[in-house]
C-alpha cells in the first residue's frame, strides 16, 4: 500500500474582481490580476497528469506518469491501485487519461491511456479494465487493451492519448497525436494525429465516416490533421471540443467535426520549433481552422468544459491548464464561438483539470521540469 501525504492546513484566499483580458482569437492574452476563488492544496503527487472522480464524491482516481494509479480518498490515506499494464515512461510517454465507462456504477470499468513499448518502437495504447475494491488493495482486474497507435515509432513526445465518452455513453473518443513525425498526421493509413471513435470495446462503427473493410486502422478515424491534442471534452450540447499544443504560436482549440482535416502540418497559425514557416489557415485551403488560438503559446495542458452551478457565472465556459504559461486559461462558448475570458497565473504547470460532482474546480500540478505535483481545489470566494 503506498501512502501519500495529505495537505489540508494550506489554503490562499484572493479577493474577487478581475483584470480584463484580451479576446482577440490569436493574439495575446493578459493575466489577470485577483482571482475570484481560494485555492486550497489537498495532497501532493508525483507527475501526476489526469484525475476523474468516482461516482462517490469523496473519491477520485489519479495517474502518476511513471506508472502509478491511485485512488485518493478525502479523509484517507491515497493508496496505489494494482494490476496496471507496463508503461513506457520517458520524454512526454508514461501513464496518461483515466476515465469511467458511463455504466461505472454497474459495471465498475475504467479506461487507462499509456505509452507501450513494441515493434518499431512506441506508442500509445487505450485498456480498459474493472476497479476491484472488495479487497484490502485495490486492483484493475480483466485488463484488456482495446486500441494502439500504429505505427510504433521512435521518439517519446506527442502521444496525446486523451479519452472522453459521447454524452450518450455509445462511442469512446481517443485523442492521437502525431508523435513530433509531422506527416502521419495526414496519412489515412496510420492513426497518428487523429481523432478515434471507437464502441466502448474497441471495435470500430461501421458509419465512421473512414469506414474501410479492409483498413481497420483508417476505419477508427474521426477527424486529422491534428498535432499533440492533449485535451478531448464534451459540451451541453453534444459538441466535442479539444485543444492541442502547436507548434511555436500555434496552440489551438478546435470544434471537432466528421471527417474535418485540421491542416497539421500542412496548416497551422504557429510556425515549426526551429522557424520554419507552416502556412496559415485560410480561406478556401479545404482545412478547418481552429476556433481559437493563442500567440504567443499558452502550452496547454488538459481541457474541461464547466457545467457546475458552485461558479454560476462560469457555467458553460472551457478551462485550460498551461503547462509553460503557468496559468488557468477559461474561454466562454457561445454555440461555435469562442472567446478569451480569463487567464489567470497559477505560479505552476497545470496538467489537468477536473470538474468535482459538487461544482467544485481542481487543478493537478505537471510535477515535471522542478516543479511541484500537487492536487489543489478551487472554490469560490464569496
Amino acid at each position: 500500500m503506498t501512502k501519500y501525504l495529505l495537505i489540508t492546513a494550506a489554503s490562499l484566499l484572493a479577493i474577487a474582481c478581475n483584470a480584463a483580458t484580451t479576446s482577440t482569437a490569436g493574439g495575446e492574452q493578459s493575466a489577470s490580476i485577483k482571482k475570484p476563488f481560494a485555492t486550497t492544496v489537498i495532497a501532493d503527487f508525483d507527475e501526476p497528469w489526469a484525475m476523474t472522480f468516482l461516482p462517490e464524491f469523496n473519491q477520485a482516481l489519479i495517474t502518476e506518469k511513471k506508472g502509478k494509479l491511485l485512488l485518493w480518498e478525502s479523509e484517507g490515506p491515497v493508496v496505489e491501485v494494482g494490476g496496471l499494464p507496463k508503461v513506457a515512461y520517458g520524454g512526454q510517454g508514461g501513464l496518461g487519461d483515466v476515465i469511467l465507462h458511463p455504466g461505472f456504477a454497474d459495471n465498475g470499468l475504467i479506461y487507462l491511456s499509456y505509452a507501450e513499448e513494441g515493434e518499431g518502437g512506441i506508442g500509445a495504447a487505450v485498456a480498459t479494465a474493472r476497479l476491484d475494491r472488495e479487497g484490502a488493495e485495490p486492483k484493475l482486474a480483466d485488463l484488456k487493451v482495446i486500441w494502439r497507435q500504429v505505427p510504433k515509432v521512435s521518439g517519446r513526445g506527442h502521444f496525446g492519448h486523451r479519452l472522453a465518452f459521447s454524452p450518450d455513453g455509445k462511442y469512446l473518443f481517443i485523442s492521437s497525436g502525431e508523435r513530433q513525425k509531422f506527416d502521419p498526421a495526414q496519412d489515412m493509413n496510420a492513426n497518428l494525429g487523429k481523432i478515434i471513435r471507437l464502441f466502448p470495446d474497441g471495435s470500430i462503427p461501421q458509419d465512421n465516416p473512414f469506414h474501410d473493410a479492409t483498413n481497420p486502422v483508417k476505419s477508427q478515424i474521426w477527424s486529422l490533421g491534428h498535432r499533440n491534442p492533449l485535451g478531448l471534452t464534451f459540451d451541453d450540447k453534444g459538441q466535442l471540443w479539444n485543444q492541442e499544443m502547436g507548434p511555436r504560436g500555434g496552440d489551438e482549440i478546435n470544434l471537432v467535426k466528421r471527417s474535418a482535416n485540421y491542416g497539421y502540418p500542412r496548416a497551422s497559425n504557429g510556425d515549426h520549433y526551429d522557424g520554419q514557416p507552416i502556412p496559415d489557415h485560410a480561406a478556401g485551403d479545404r482545412f478547418e481552422a481552429p476556433k481559437i488560438w493563442w500567440n504567443p503559446s499558452i502550452s496547454p495542458g488538459g481541457l474541461l468544459f464547466y457545467n457546475g452551478d458552485l461558479f454560476p457565472k462560469w457555467k458553460g465556459s472551457l478551462f485550460l491548464g498551461g503547462l509553460g504559461s503557468q496559468s488557468l486559461i477559461r474561454v466562454k462558448v457561445d454555440g461555435e464561438t469562442l472567446t478569451k475570458a480569463d487567464k489567470w497565473n497559477m505560479d505552476a504547470r497545470i496538467r489537468e483539470v477536473e470538474q468535482s460532482p459538487d461544482g467544485a474546480i481542481w487543478l493537478l500540478e505537471d510535477g515535471a521540469h522542478g516543479s511541484q505535483g500537487r492536487l489543489i481545489k478551487l472554490t469560490p470566494t464569496n
